[in-house]
C-alpha cells in the first residue's frame, strides 16, 4: 500500500474516534464529556502507526488538520476545537522535534499534548453552555439537557479528569510503543 493511503487511512482512523467518544454521549452526558482520558489508548496506536509514516515534522498536524477540516465542512468546528487542535498539534511537533535525537522518547512526548485533542470538541460545554444546552433540547432525547447540567457544573471532576489524562495518555503511549 502506497505511504499517502496509510496516511489518510490513519487520518480516517484518528477521526473515527471522535465519533467513538462523542457516540458516548447516548449512554449519559458524562461519558461524552469524559471519555477523552480513555481514547488514548486508541489513538496512541494510531499515533504510533502516523509517525511511521511521516517521521519528521507533521504526524500531529495531519491528524489534527484532518479532524479540523472535516469538522468545519460538517459545521461541528467552532473555535475551541480550531485554536486548541493547532495548539495540540504545534505542541506535538515542538516535543518530537525537541527530542528528536530520541526517537522513542520523541513519539512518547510528542503524544502527550494529542491525548487532550478529543477534549476540544466537547469544550464548548463549557464556553457556551446556554448553547449546548440548546442543542441537546434539539438534537438529543427529553431531558438530556437536564442530565448535562450537573457533568457542566462539576468544575472539580473535568480537573480531575483533565489530569488523569496525562499519566493515561503515558501509558497507552508506552504500551503502544512496546516491544
Amino acid at each position: 500500500m502506497k505511504p499517502i493511503f496509510k496516511v489518510i487511512l490513519l487520518a480516517i482512523a484518528y477521526l473515527a474516534t471522535f465519533f467513538l467518544g462523542a457516540s458516548t454521549g447516548i449512554i449519559h452526558p458524562a461519558c461524552y464529556a469524559y471519555v477523552g482520558a480513555l481514547l488514548p489508548f486508541i489513538t496512541a496506536f494510531i499515533y504510533k502507526a502516523m509517525v511511521k509514516q511521516v517521521p519528521g515534522f507533521g504526524a500531529a498536524s495531519i491528524m489534527n488538520g484532518f479532524v479540523i477540516v472535516l469538522f468545519l465542512l460538517a459545521g461541528e468546528a467552532d473555535a475551541n476545537v480550531v485554536i486548541g487542535m493547532v495548539f495540540l498539534a504545534a505542541l506535538s511537533e515542538f516535543l518530537r522535534i525537541k527530542f528528536q535525537s530520541n526517537p522513542v522518547k520523541s513519539l512518547r512526548w510528542g503524544f502527550v499534548p494529542m491525548a487532550f485533542s478529543y477534549f476540544t470538541y466537547t469544550a464548548h460545554w463549557w464556553t457556551d453552555t446556554e448553547g449546548s444546552l440548546a442543542a441537546a433540547v434539539e438534537e438529543m432525547r427529553p431531558g438530556y439537557d437536564q442530565l448535562m447540567i450537573p457533568v457542566i457544573d462539576n468544575i472539580p471532576v473535568l480537573i480531575l479528569v483533565y489530569l488523569i489524562t496525562i499519566p493515561l495518555a503515558i501509558l497507552a503511549i508506552r504500551l503502544a510503543t512496546k516491544k
